[in-house]
């Protein structure tokens, strides 16, 4: 008896941890085939930088630094014309967006290439807002490789064709890379129970189409 409850609930714990770790193989295999180095990245018009967190001084942490150096190279190499940064700003003293605007713009950066989304919360906000409020058809999202996938599948479920470069421009610490990836496995089931059937809906406002302002 004992061992029937025993395995019943290996069983049960088998069967959930396959279950979580389903969506993250279904995204990893999306993003395959869109996912390239900066060299070889097709152009697009845009690229958009996730949010990664800030210091308590409110500089750019290290994985957001890569985000936006890895945006400023290709911008510099003529893969994309402008650069969206996409972050939080609930609380007065916390801006990701302002903080990448100003780290982007000590790397050469010219500020009217710079647009700001200051309601990116969370990617599904992000590539939600990028299509809706920021009028945005194509991109290359700009993110760390344990990242990308969730990013990639999101944004082009929403209606946003997305590629991917990875921005991994250094070695980050063994802990903070398992604790990334282990976040990553319940998100991307939550990420895909969002596009799939909740489809919840972001902080929006009036619409701000970037291409469209540059044309007028």
């Amino acid at each position: 008896m004992i061992r029937k409850i025993i395995r019943s609930i290996i069983f049960i714990l088998s069967a959930g941890v396959v279950a979580l770790l389903i969506p993250r193989l279904i995204t990893a295999l999306y993003a395959l085939p869109r996912t390239y180095r900066i060299e070889r990245v097709p152009e697009r018009p845009i690229a958009i930088v996730f949010g990664a967190g800030l210091w308590w001084d409110g500089s750019p942490s290290p994985v957001l630094r890569d985000r936006v150096a890895m945006a400023a190279q290709l911008y510099f190499t003529g893969k994309v014309k402008k650069l969206l940064m996409s972050g939080d700003n609930r609380f007065l003293d916390y801006n990701e967006p302002g903080a990448m605007r100003e780290y982007a713009l000590k790397l050469g950066v010219p500020e009217e290439d710079i647009v700001l989304d200051f309601a990116g919360r969370r990617t599904y906000d992000t590539c939600y807002r990028a299509r809706e409020i920021f009028g945005l058809e194509q991109a290359i999202l700009v993110t760390q490789a344990f990242h990308l996938p969730r990013a990639l599948y999101t944004c082009n479920q929403l209606g946003l064709q997305a590629i991917g470069v990875p921005a991994d421009m250094r070695d980050y610490r063994r802990g903070a890379e398992l604790y990334w990836l282990g976040r990553e496995i319940p998100a991307t089931l939550v990420a895909l129970f969002e596009v799939h059937v909740t489809r919840p809906l972001p902080v929006l406002g009036k619409p701000e189409p970037i291409f469209a302002i540059e044309a007028q």
